[in-house]
């Protein structure tokens, strides 16, 4: 642990980490919340579903392409200031959306919304590492994932909750409370983990340089890319719902709880185990069995997919949910060990590590999930296939460690 932070106190072991994870979580909590005001959107701003996708689509997109700045400005300007402007840019935007009158100003709002969120989202994960070294890291990653994992879940029931009690403008009234809600706890709980001393300067050409800096380390593009395949995996999921519940297995809108209950659970799980192995076990021999359990999990998935049970719940959601459990596991690590990569470009590293992530899985959803969901077997298939082709990145990225350690000890 670095600073004066004292592990055993309550800052440190229960309100620094719930903050951290709430700012963690708000990028992906901000994409489901939406979901069941769509009808009443739809009656309101007269358009109909197909044109309501693109509240999802045009937020996930803005996502992606500022993900890629947030960390680097937070390495020149601080991390509370990163943190505070974009959430307040997060809140703006969310009170543009509840007061827009028609789609086209709805959208506008959501792309800022997109832009914005992953300030949080990003950054927060950096201060982890900036504050703390080994297992108390690890442990707090582990809770911090936890929450993070928990989001997807969450959210659609947040939304539900409040359609019960208002319009479709309270969804985004919420987020407004809940970013505003994050600002404070950000000033009066988070320290400042990147001191003046340590920042870069604020230029575009230094912005450039510390994600070409990261680009340049052949180690993160093993070690994000074997996260990005399996967590992929696990996406795949999650981004073709509803075809697998739907489509492929005759499921109702009430019934995606059977999926994405024991798949985040396992999640959450895992995570919470990996914070448990914290001091006890290595970090990389916890992703790489966190990486094994998911490859048996993927296995498992294409088996049921061609036994009589392809269609049967729960026995074709087994194996992505044990996939899920090896990620749960794996995560937390893998995060850690690739900011310390570069440690003073940390938040050039997070913003493209998530890039990484945001971009595959925006592809994938529009190229490998149509293909993916003409079957249930079609789904096990993919997800087998991504799981294997990032442990074999991880293993690859294992043997070349050892070799250079060996190389470096003669």
């Amino acid at each position: 642990m670095t600073r004066d932070l004292d592990p055993r106190s309550a800052r440190v072991a229960i309100a620094i980490p719930a903050v951290l994870a709430l700012l963690s979580m708000i990028g992906p909590f901000s994409i489901d919340t939406p979901f069941p005001a769509f009808a009443e959107m739809g009656r309101d701003l007269d358009v109909d579903t197909a044109e309501l996708q693109l509240v999802v689509t045009v937020y996930m997109l803005a996502f992606a392409v500022m993900s890629i700045f947030h960390g680097p400005l937070s390495d020149a300007l601080g991390r509370k200031p990163v943190i505070v402007g974009s959430t307040a840019c997060y809140v703006a935007a969310s009170a543009a959306c509840a007061f827009a009158p028609s789609l086209e100003w709805l959208l506008v709002g959501r792309a800022v919304q997109g832009l914005a969120a992953g300030g949080a989202t990003i950054v927060s994960r950096t201060i982890i590492r900036d504050l703390f070294d080994g297992p108390v890291a690890q442990r707090l990653m582990s809770r911090v994932v936890v929450i993070f994992g928990i989001a997807p879940a969450v959210a659609p029931v947040v939304g539900g909750v409040l359609m019960q009690v208002g319009p479709w403008e309270l969804v985004f009234w919420f987020m407004a409370g809940l970013g505003l809600l994050l600002i404070a706890a950000t000033l009066f709980v988070l320290p400042e983990s990147h001191p003046v001393e340590r920042r870069v300067p604020l230029r575009f050409g230094e912005v450039v340089r510390g994600l070409v800096e990261v680009a340049k380390v052949p180690a993160f593009h093993r070690i994000a890319w074997a996260g990005t395949l399996v967590f992929g995996a696990q996406f795949l999921y999650i981004g073709g719902a509803a075809i697998f519940m739907n489509d492929l297995l005759g499921q109702g809108e009430l019934d995606f709880w059977k999926l994405f209950v024991p798949m985040i659970g396992l999640m959450v799980l895992g995570s919470t185990l990996s914070g448990r192995l914290a001091g006890v076990v290595e970090a990389p021999r916890v992703v790489t069995f966190g990486y094994l359990v998911s490859a048996a999990g993927a296995v498992l998935g294409v088996l049921v997919a061609l036994s009589p049970y392809a269609e049967a719940l729960p026995w074709n959601i087994a194996g992505i949910s044990l996939v899920a459990f090896g990620n749960g596991l794996a995560y937390p690590n893998t995060q850690l060990i690739v900011l310390d990569l570069v440690p003073r470009r940390r938040g050039a590293v997070m913003s493209a590590a998530s890039f990484v992530t945001l971009a595959f899985n925006a592809v994938g959803a529009v190229t490998i999930t149509p293909l993916a969901g003409r079957s249930v077997l079609g789904f096990a298939v993919a997800a087998l296939v991504m799981v294997l082709a990032g442990a074999s990145l991880w293993w690859w990225h294992l043997a070349l460690s050892r070799r250079t350690r060996s190389t470096t000890s003669a």
